[in-house]
């Protein structure tokens, strides 16, 4: 009965080190945001030409709208801090206090009038239809009722649309969409017209057309705030006042655009030079290395620190799990069944969305090993309990005769056993995991493939980027795999 409280006991204290360990990094992550207070964070895209996009010599991020934050921060005297995500992850970071104020060409509407601040409007844009090239059915936004559109899910276009009666189609950037126009997988797109005219001048595609334009409004774009920051607001439109009257603005449009947007009765944008107008050959080529950083800085860590602290869960849990006690015996239970009836990608928005508005604020990061460690522990448990159940019974009993007490028992004959037995299953546990990063780049992670979508976002070579980032992930996975043999025999020696 000691030995059997003793043990309990372990689990216990092991459930509470995991959750101060967890605590303690998310207390340290909030630390260090309030540490930055005065920094303003900027929520964009990364992948909209020529607007928010990475300049393919430099990968430096840049874009009219990205000129234009920082014209203003110069002016009011903020630090900046770019935090690049898709358009539909972009409003939730600014509800849950990621980022501090939005630039990537938000168009002003009531329904956002209502939630939000906005500056005063910096571009003064039209919408337009684009449809497969040939298409003679669609010249008007009447045209579209009951076809189907590519937008992103959260954009004035895709309300455009399906007030037009399109059904929409989600996607993250408009070069998917352009992309599925081409491939006859939806009807037609309702975007900007300069993004269009860029889209078109970088690719050279003469597969998609502009058809016609969305209605004769003109959409007035303006940075966008929350409703608790009327001094970064107010501070912004002071900015843009003295941007107007030096005519820095107007600069940065000619630049862009060759004429000027940022005025209400700005000429009309019909020729855009082209954000990217590289081969396939050295868009690859200059791809390459953003994508072997991030999967240094942030795949491969991710994989580790997770996959370490997923273990420890599961040996916790797999113990608590089989614990005659049920008031330790349940909480694994429940935990185990939440992860596996979840799916990673609501687990990581909970991490990152869902524990920010109850006031335990992590970093990207952070939120990320979170979710992939408490995932790797919910499905790593039931194999290392497993594996624990596999080893001969009568060595327990053997054990026990010679006078082993319940730890030693488990640390000398038990658990090196099921640690090889363990091995396979873990290890394609671990390779899911090296996977699964790849998901972290809707909670704002810059990994691997979100390195692979910014390069594909204004090319259109979506692939040759994604082979090449999947062979990226093959290299590691076959690398990991190789490893497996060496430990299963170097762990067989413990098998009885």
């Amino acid at each position: 009965m000691q030995q059997l409280r003793r043990a309990t006991a372990l689990v216990v204290l092991g459930w509470l080190v995991a959750a101060l360990a967890l605590t303690g990094s998310a207390a340290s992550a909030e630390s260090a945001a309030a540490a930055e207070a005065r920094t303003v964070r900027v929520g964009t895209e990364g992948t909209y030409p020529p607007f928010t996009f990475h300049d393919p010599d430099t990968d430096q991020l840049t874009g009219f709208d990205i000129e234009v934050i920082r014209a203003v921060a110069d002016e009011a005297g903020w630090d900046l801090e770019f935090v690049e995500a898709p358009f539909d992850s972009i409003f939730p970071a600014l509800d849950s206090g990621r980022v501090d104020v939005i630039a990537n060409q938000i168009t002003i509407n009531p329904e956002r009038e209502a939630r939000y601040l906005f500056s005063t409007p910096y571009t003064y844009s039209r919408g337009v239809i684009v449809t497969a090239a040939g298409n003679e059915d669609v010249k008007t936004l009447d045209d579209i009722d009951g076809l189907v559109a590519a937008e992103s899910e959260t954009s004035n276009w895709a309300q455009v649309a399906r007030d037009a009666g399109a059904e929409i189609r989600v996607v993250d950037q408009f070069a998917q969409a352009a992309e599925l126009l081409v491939q006859g997988r939806v009807d037609v797109v309702v975007n900007d017209n300069i993004a269009v005219l860029d889209y078109l001048a970088s690719t050279g595609s003469d597969e998609i057309e502009i058809v016609g334009e969305a209605g004769d409004e003109v959409s007035k774009q303006a940075l966008t705030f929350r409703q608790d920051s009327p001094e970064l607001q107010q501070e912004a439109d002071d900015a843009l006042t003295q941007l107007t009257d030096d005519g820095t603005l107007a600069k940065i449009s000619e630049k862009y655009f060759g004429a000027d947007v940022t005025v209400e009765d700005a000429a009309k944008v019909t020729d855009v030079k082209g954000s990217d107008t590289r081969s396939t050959t050295e868009i690859v080529q200059d791809a390459a290395w953003p994508m072997l950083r991030a999967l240094l800085i942030y795949t491969i860590p991710l994989t580790a620190a997770s996959f370490a602290i997923g273990l420890v869960l599961a040996l916790v849990t797999a113990l608590a799990r089989m614990s005659s006690n049920r008031l330790v015996q349940l909480p694994a239970r429940i935990y185990i069944s939440a992860i596996r009836g979840t799916p990673l990608l609501v687990q990581l928005f909970i991490a990152f969305y869902g524990l920010g508005q109850v006031g335990l604020k992590l970093s990207p990061v952070g939120a990320a090993i979170l979710a992939l460690s408490l995932n790797v522990g919910g499905y790593a448990a039931e194999i290392i309990r497993g594996s624990i159940l596999s080893v001969p019974r009568g060595q327990y009993e053997a054990a026990t005769t010679i006078g082993m007490r319940y730890p030693q028992l488990m640390r000398r004959i038990v658990l090196p056993q099921a640690a090889r037995i363990a091995v396979p299953p873990l290890s394609n546990t671990l390779l899911s995991l090296i996977k699964d990063t790849a998901l972290t780049s809707i909670i704002l992670v810059p990994e691997l493939l979100r390195q692979a979508t910014n390069a594909a976002s204004s090319s259109g070579q979506f692939m040759p980027l994604y082979l090449f980032a999947a062979l990226y992930y093959w290299i590691v996975c076959f690398l990991v795999s190789q490893a497996q043999g060496p430990l299963e025999k170097r762990l067989g020696r413990y098998a009885a």
